[in-house]
This record gives C-alpha cells, structure tokens and sequence, in this order.
C-alpha cells in the first residue's frame, strides 16, 4: 500500500540507443574472448553532471571500456571500483560528489557541481538473464521499452537486484519473476512508464528496506531515411552512424542505392516513389529528408509522406521556391495541407549555420532533426537561463 507521495516537478529526458549498442557489440566480442566484465550505471543524479541518468559504460578485466558515465573525469576511478565488483562478483553503488571542493578524496579531477550515484553491477555470460541481455532484449526489435534499476541510497552496501526488469509493450523480462519478487506495484509503474513515455525515480520499501528504482523510459534510436543517393548523401549518411541513428538510403536508380556506395547504411531501398513508405516502417522516431536532385521524384514521395501523421520531420533539400512549388502542386491536386502538415516540413532543410559544403550542409541538417526531435530551442547554450538538464523525478514511497 502506498504509505506516502512525494512529487516534484521534471521533464522528460530523451534517451540514446547508440551506446547500448556500443555496449551490446562490445560484450559480444568479450564473452566470446571469455573476459570478465561489469557494467556500471548512472542511476541518480542531484545538481549538475556531464552525464545524466542512463548513461553507461562496459568494463572488462583487462580495462577496455565502453561507452561513457562522466566527460572523463570519472572513468579512472570507475575503472577500479568496476575491478573490484568483477573480483567480487557483487553489485557496489558508488557516489562521487563533486560539489565536495575537495577532490582529492576520491583521487580524481571533478568539474561539474553535483552528486552522481554509480551502480556497479557483475556481467557473467553464463546467466540466462543479466542486465546487458536485457539491453539486447530492448534493441532486438524496434520498439519502445522500460529499464528498471533497484539500488539503495539509504544502504549504499545493500545487496540489491540492480538492472532487472524489463518491460516492453509485448511482453516482461526479468531476473526473476517480476510479480513475485517485485511486487505488481513496481510492475505497474513501469507500465505506467511506457504508457506516459517517461522515466523516473520512485522509492519502495522491500520489507525492512527502503530500495530506490530507476524506472528508464528508453526510445528506439532516430531512423533517417535519405531520399536520394548522390554523393552529397554520404556526409549525412556518415553523421547519422556516428549519432546511432539507423539509416536508410532511398532511390530510383540501382547505380547509385547500393552497399557499395553505402556500406554503412542500414538499408538501402531501390525504388519508385509510391514503392518506398511499403518497405519502411514509420513511427515517431522516423525523419525523411528529399534529396533526390529529382523534382518529380521529391514531389511524389512528398505526397505519400504528408499522409503519415506520426513524422514530425521531413525536410527538403533546395530553395524554398522549390517547396512552395510542390505544396501549390499538391494543393491543385486537392492535397490541403493542415497546419499541422506544413509545420512538419521543413525546407531549405538545416539550420542556419551558413553551411556551403556537402559535410556542412549535412550538419545543419543533423542538427535541425535533433532539434525537432528534442523540442528545443536551438539556441547557444551560453543564452540558456534555466539548467541545461531537466531530468524528471518522481518519488513514490510503496510498501510491498
């Protein structure tokens, strides 16, 4: 029963697939090697930090390291709070507070002015389920999912569960029954959580024990369909894998969509236009950008695109007299765009950055997606009054 409720204010933080798979490929090649691993977690952080909640970072026996939980400042140490877990073969939360001036307590360089709680959790292969087959569980298919991460702020030497639940909108995966090892309560709220597309942090009391629960609302990563494979392409095409982004290369002519030209993208659809929205799945992580170079082509992929409700991106390579172009072409075709429609589109494409080169054409235009996507500003960060980070809380304190 619920014995009481705590509420404050948060937004949603948006999360980034790339480094879970990072992590997922890097795990692949040390278990395979038979390395030792541990897998550390940011599960909480109070005032400022470089990474927020979510981040984490792959640690094997021999010190290779992957992904990220600091802007380096706390990878050294991590390192050997992560050795250690392996020896021990027992998750470790670890805080390092680097509001504290004194940074030589915990022997490395701190920047940031806040407190980050570390879970550091063992990662033997032999299990059936562990926290990264979880991860691999979450981006086996396309789809949205909730991460749940039990540790203990009150007895940061508690032996707790860490990453065990999973929740998906098919299905539940946990280290143990999730029901009768957690409670419907923690079950419910994860639901909630996928339901709402939001993460939080929620406390429950496990018997005796006050446990803290990260509950991660984790999206799949953007999908960028290029219409057109020019060379200008390859720039963006590059951009998008360096971000994670899965990439899919759209066009009419089969000399130039192909893995030769393309070995980096995801997929690549060679198609006419009213022949490509059938072998591309869309939600709203998905962002067309038209380059074809083609009018006629751009044009009638434009008017299969403006019937998808869920894209909030397609931009437009070229002139604005372009698109004005085909939007009065469309509209004598009896195709009236709504506000809504139209506020989708975007075009000439990019942000202004004053961009000549096919590379700085496609930066612009990487960013404006992200901007869009992260229903932001855009501005310079030096003209933000409010913190840079919103990260959303939620605590709940639940008898079970």
């Amino acid at each position: 029963m619920r014995s009481a409720i705590l509420r404050e204010n948060l937004s949603e933080k948006e999360q980034i697939m790339k480094e879970i798979l990072d992590i997922i490929a890097a795990y692949t090649i040390a278990s395979r090697e038979g390395k030792r691993m541990a897998l550390a977690t940011v599960v909480h952080v109070e005032g400022s930090s470089y990474r927020r909640p979510g981040a984490r970072m792959l640690v094997t026996d021999d010190g290779m390291l992957t992904g990220a939980i600091s802007g380096g400042c706390l990878e050294g140490d991590a390192l050997r709070k992560a050795l250690l877990v392996i020896n021990q073969q027992q998750n470790k939360l670890v805080t390092y507070d680097t509001s504290d001036e004194d940074d030589a307590k915990f022997g490395v360089q701190l920047g940031c002015n806040g407190i980050v709680h570390i879970l550091f959790e063992p990662i033997n292969p032999e299990q059936d389920i562990h926290p990264v087959t979880l991860l691999q569980e979450l981006s086996a298919k396309r789809q949205e999912g909730v991460l749940v991460t039990l540790f203990s702020l009150s007895q940061p030497q508690l032996t707790v569960p860490g990453t065990c639940l999973l929740v998906l909108p098919d299905t539940a995966v946990s280290e143990h029954i999730a029901a009768a090892q957690y409670g419907q309560e923690l079950l419910a709220d994860a639901n909630h959580a996928l339901l709402t597309k939001k993460s939080f942090i929620s406390d429950y009391l496990f018997g005796e024990h006050l446990l803290t629960a990260f509950v991660e609302f984790i999206r799949p990563p953007v999908s960028l369909v290029i219409a057109g494979a020019g060379n200008d392409a390859f720039p963006l095409a590059g951009i998008a894998r360096i971000l994670g982004w899965h990439t899919t290369i759209v066009d009419g002519r089969a000399t130039h969509a192909n893995l030769q030209r393309f070995p980096n993208a995801d997929k690549v659809i060679v198609a006419k236009p009213d022949g490509v929205l059938a072998q591309v799945s869309i939600d709203d992580q998905t962002v067309f950008v038209l380059m074809t170079h083609n009018y006629n082509y751009d044009l009638a992929l434009l008017k299969q695109l403006v019937k998808q409700d869920q894209l909030c991106y397609i931009g437009s390579l070229g002139p604005k007299k372009k698109l004005e172009r085909m939007i009065t072409e469309l509209g004598e075709e009896g195709i009236i765009l709504s506000i809504a429609q139209l506020s989708s589109i975007f075009g000439p494409v990019g942000l202004d950055l004053a961009a000549e080169t096919a590379e700085e054409i496609a930066l612009s235009i990487a960013a404006e997606i992200k901007k869009v996507l992260s229903r932001t500003s855009g501005y310079s960060l030096r003209d933000k009054q409010e913190p840079i980070h919103k990260h959303p809380r939620e605590r709940n304190i639940i008898d079970l």
